[in-house]
């Protein structure tokens, strides 16, 4: 039971990626997703959450405006598109599952995975 992110990598200021978000041992409408970044030396910290049912999002404000959470069930798969990237997205993000929880609190997922690197340059 584990979530992979992918769709990390390297682009300028302004510019777009769009990250992936793979669950393997379960499916995906298990819980709320939520996606999560770590900058060097700082603390995790919650980007955005989807739930499960009827696709409520929450959006830290850092986010708003610029990065869209989404997924499909079908394909077990979740997204978060982002764009307008500034530098001080880069992190490493992951994605994370709850089943019975919907929020930004880190503690309250219990399945995560490997995270995949943002980087954006001045």
């Amino acid at each position: 039971v584990q979530l992979q992110a992918s769709g990390g990598g390297l682009v300028q200021t302004g510019g777009s990626l769009r990250l992936s978000c793979t669950a393997s041992g379960f499916t995906l409408d298990y819980g709320a997703i939520g996606w999560f970044r770590q900058a060097p030396g700082k603390e995790r910290e919650g980007v955005s959450c989807i739930s499960p049912r009827d696709g409520s999002t929450y959006y830290d404000e850092s986010a708003k405006g610029r990065f869209t959470i989404s997924r499909d069930n079908a394909k077990n798969l979740a997204y978060l598109q982002m764009n307008i990237l500034k530098p001080e997205d880069t992190a490493v993000y992951h994605c994370a599952a709850s089943p019975n929880y919907f929020g930004q609190d880190p503690g309250r997922y219990n399945i995560w995975g490997r995270g995949t690197l943002v980087t954006v340059s001045s």
